[in-house]
């Protein structure tokens, strides 16, 4: 009785957080957590459908190091954009561009028109995610930020997340298996319900402006300038936050591509795989958050990212396909440790400087995903598949740990 009444009380409080959050939050949240379940059903194959097109580790390298890159050209003049004109535009684009990458995928023929689709997914994630980003950046007071933020992940990459590869996996049985016959009509389908998030963001979201009067009236390096004047520790954070997203360009686009043909993990293993990454965010994700926005972000990430590194440990040792899921399961720490990094971005700065803050630093998370994407397709072909993933830990406890140790705690930086 007593659990039952914990629960229950724990469901309230949950709901009473959502509801005394501003609506923009609110509809922004529903679309991300809707795009996430959609982008989770295909995932698991986006990269095994690359090679089933022909393409090498090294030429999957590729494709995505040029998508990541041209995405992060657009990074800083997208920021700048919203700035000025606020923030329903742009992420009104972004999606039709997500929308069209999932169709070139559908109708693509060899791996090279693949390229187009990497580009304009990565086009459109990062203009919608920004446009996503300024809306959670500026409507979450900072003590409720990292539960805000974990609250949306936890549908997005829990509940939805652990629904998305169980669709995809039973669709692709369905169609034929892991081949391209079998994994193509997923693209078609991502493309309609990707159209109706479209018309859902048209219809909900406002149009208001979320930043001060006469933010981003000057040029965008004047701009980019006055953040870093009247930001803090900004430079550090750069290193710190780019090689965090490390992961999108090495391990997430192989990840699959290993299990599948270095282990011989089928559909079932793959969508199970990343069913159990959304599951970790489901279970912990919201207290992790709140406990972010109690003792503070650092002491979080200390431990949530060498739980991300054993991931990587596991798949490369993985017996058998009940290591893999655990791989998995394990890779979710991925999620978690976004979620907080990104309520420390969003702290580091003034409000009136998000959108530019934003794009700087999607700019250097894209460049340097796109070169390192690159490598990890050279590593696989030229070294070894298992190195891919043991070098991104190298990197971290090289880098990024020791960097983040002399960060100081954001908990409390904007209202200071």
């Amino acid at each position: 009785m007593r659990v039952a009444e914990t629960t229950i009380d724990a469901l309230g409080r949950g709901l009473n957080f959502i509801k005394r959050q501003p609506r923009d939050w609110k509809v922004s949240a529903a679309r991300t957590s809707t795009h996430r379940f959609i982008y989770q059903m295909v995932l698991p194959y986006l990269s095994v459908y690359t090679r089933e097109l022909g393409a090498t580790g090294t030429q999957l390298g590729l494709v995505n190091t040029i998508g990541m890159a041209i995405a992060g050209l657009v990074g800083p003049p997208t920021g700048w954009i919203i700035d000025r004109i606020g923030v329903k535009t742009i992420y009104l684009i972004g999606i039709v561009l997500i929308a069209l990458s999932y169709l070139i995928y559908g109708i693509a023929q060899g791996w090279v028109i693949i390229i187009a689709a990497m580009i304009s997914y990565q086009l459109g994630l990062a203009t919608s995610m920004q446009g996503c980003q300024v809306i959670c950046g500026n409507s979450l007071a900072s003590e409720d930020r990292a539960t805000g933020m974990s609250c949306c992940e936890t549908l997005a990459a829990g509940l939805l997340g652990m629904a998305g590869p169980m669709v995809g996996a039973w669709l692709v049985t369905a169609f034929g298996g892991v081949n391209i016959s079998g994994i193509r009509p997923l693209f078609y389908i991502a493309v309609a319900g990707t159209i109706g998030t479209l018309f859902f963001i048209l219809t909900q979201l406002s149009n208001r402006r979320l930043v001060v009067p006469g933010a981003g009236e000057t040029g965008i390096l004047k701009g980019i300038s006055q953040v870093f004047r009247e930001g803090h520790n900004l430079k550090r954070w750069l290193v710190i936050s780019s090689i965090n997203a490390l992961p999108m360009g090495m391990i997430i686009p192989f990840s699959q591509v290993f299990a599948h043909e270095v282990k011989g993990a089928d559909q079932y293993v793959l969508g199970a795989m990343v069913t159990g990454a959304a599951l970790m965010p489901l279970i912990i994700g919201i207290p992790t958050g709140r406990i972010a926005d109690k003792i503070g972000r650092k002491k979080v990430l200390y431990f949530s990212i060498p739980l991300f590194w054993t991931s990587s440990l596991i798949l490369i040792w993985a017996p058998n396909p009940a290591f893999l899921i655990a791989a998995g399961v394990m890779q979710g720490f991925f999620h978690i440790t976004a979620v907080i990094t990104g309520a420390m971005t969003f702290e580091l700065v003034p409000p009136e400087h998000m959108g530019r803050w934003t794009g700087t630093l999607r700019f250097f998370r894209m460049f340097l995903a796109a070169a390192t994407a690159y490598l990890a397709g050279v590593i696989w072909d030229n070294i070894g598949p298992q190195y891919v993933f043991l070098s991104v830990i190298a990197i971290d406890l090289l880098v990024r740990v020791p960097l983040l140790i002399g960060m100081p705690e954001t908990l409390k930086i904007r209202e200071d």
